[in-house]
């Protein structure tokens, strides 16, 4: 049954549901203080954020967390959306985004958590439409329509706000996921997505003054304008590719000069092994490799700039990374490996690439992770669920960074699946989280073994043409960065394929 269906076998159903919600609440005259709680059961909510004066991401952060300890739990995160401000437009612009959660407060005992957190905040009534440290309006509450002296849900003006419709589109999937989200796109004459289309929707993403954007190292990344590359830094003595070259801290920043010389955005540093069949290593000695080479980084004048990632699957490793200024966490268990992960990243607010793997790189091409009846649906349903996971553990998606992990856990044939499949990979998250599906996607098939298979090719080092070649396929494909060993050819490749885009207009 299609959306359209659905829509009209649930508006009897809601008409009923808000008829008789209206009719439980009439006994109540609605001033201006009251508190009712007109249910016991949980209903689930979606809350819009918005904010514009002071530190807005540390403000987001701050009205989640006393969300949470005021009996909201959090279970999905939109996007998160830099815009021009809208009805008064002499002020700065504003952060948007929204979250879905399930509350057992009542409507009007919801609204006054919200009020006593703007408040606490340094909220006050000012200009109408005016600056704000934070505002927190209640879009959907369960399938009930509510209208009072003091609150109305939906909320009045969402279906003409575009800042408000398109993190509220975020937290949907296209595939309806219960009859709560249904009742919501009821609530649209046409249906959320078809209102959301109607005002000019994704289209009007990256322009007229309004982003999508990932928070990162103190700024915000719109990662749509350009592919981002990626140079792997290797520090083991045993990577399949350049394992040894630079485990001595002065190799490894000769290394560093040479890749930011030629054109790299991240460099990815690295301290374990993950190549097929490897033994995994102590905290301690992963930390022995990584700190000293990650702090003479950090002291170099051309680092200004450039981001730096630590690739690891432990949580102690992740803290002390971002401790000593790393930016971002590149995990390529997903969480699988360390189950303190979620909530150790989710506390140091940064960027968090989550990548698909089965098993464990001692595990992962084992026959029974090798099973797929069709890898990209495999890989972005599961994909899919790592994040939500993450979410609900409090990393918000807005800081998530999806990487359908080549070569691990795949056959030659899955990666070439992949290469070509990334855009269906994002329209099977899709159907569970357009958002989730919006985030930044990561490919990473330098010099990878599938390569040297299809060219024959036994060196790793002699891949790099192939690399070149697959890199250029994931980028016209839809892939936002690229994870390479060869930073001078791979720049010039995706500078190449950027002026192609750009050209015909980016999806």
């Amino acid at each position: 049954m299609n959306i359209f269906k659905q829509l009209r076998s649930s508006r009897l159903a809601c008409t009923h549901v808000c008829t008789s919600y209206r009719a439980s609440l009439s006994f109540f005259h609605f001033s201006s203080d009251a508190s009712i709680q007109v249910l016991s059961q949980e209903q689930e909510v979606v809350i819009a954020l918005g904010s514009n004066v002071g530190d807005r991401l540390n403000n987001f952060n701050q009205a989640l967390s006393q969300m949470k300890k005021s009996g909201i739990q959090i279970t999905r995160h939109a996007c998160l959306y830099e815009t021009d401000p809208a009805y008064v437009t002499d002020q700065p612009r504003f952060l948007n985004s929204a979250i879905r959660g399930i509350t057992k407060l009542g409507p009007h005992e919801l609204l006054s958590v919200l009020k006593k957190i703007e408040k606490e905040m340094g909220r006050t009534k000012g200009i109408r439409y005016g600056p704000r440290p934070i505002d927190l309006d209640i879009l959907f509450y369960g399938k009930y329509r509510i209208n009072s002296e003091t609150l109305s849900v939906p909320h009045e003006r969402i279906f003409e706000r575009p800042f408000v419709m398109a993190p509220l589109v975020d937290l949907l999937g296209s595939d309806v996921d219960n009859d709560t989200v249904l009742c919501w796109h009821s609530f649209s004459k046409k249906g959320l997505f078809k209102s959301w289309e109607e005002l000019g929707g994704e289209s009007m993403i990256g322009k007229d003054g309004f982003t999508r954007v990932l928070p990162v190292n103190d700024r915000l990344w719109d990662w749509s304008k350009k592919t981002s590359v990626m140079g792997i830094l290797n520090l083991t003595p045993d990577s399949f590719s350049d394992g040894g070259k630079f485990d001595s801290v002065g190799s490894a920043i000769s290394r560093v000069r040479t890749m930011i010389s030629e054109g790299t955005d991240i460099i990815d540093l690295g301290a374990q092994s993950t190549r097929p069949m490897a033994t995994k290593i102590s905290v301690q000695e992963e930390l022995d490799r990584l700190i000293p080479v990650l702090e003479k980084i950090l002291e170099l004048p051309e680092i200004e700039g450039k981001l730096l990632s630590v690739d690891t699957f432990y949580s102690e490793v992740a803290a002390e990374a971002v401790k000593k200024g790393a930016h971002i966490i590149n995990d390529v268990s997903g969480g699988k490996l360390d189950s303190h992960m979620f909530r150790v990243v989710a506390d140091l607010n940064v960027p968090y690439i989550t990548m698909h793997m089965r098993g464990d790189p001692s595990t992962m091409q084992n026959s029974e992770n090798l099973k797929y009846d069709d890898v990209c649906k495999e890989v972005g349903d599961e994909l899919h669920d790592c994040v939500r996971s993450a979410e609900l553990c409090g990393v918000p998606a807005w800081r998530i960074i999806l990487d359908p992990g080549i070569g691990f856990s795949k056959k030659t044939e899955d990666n070439l699946e992949i290469l070509m499949g990334i855009k269906r990979i994002r329209g099977e998250i899709g159907r569970k989280s357009l958002g989730v599906s919006r985030a930044p996607l990561l490919i990473g098939p330098s010099r990878k073994r599938f390569l040297g298979e299809i060219c024959g090719r036994v060196s790793a080092v002699e891949r790099d043409p192939a690399t070149v070649s697959a890199v250029t396929c994931a980028v016209l494909g839809g892939a936002n960065v690229v994870r390479v060993h060869n930073v001078g050819d791979n720049a010039d490749a995706v500078r190449l394929c950027d002026s192609l885009l750009d050209r015909v207009g980016r999806s």
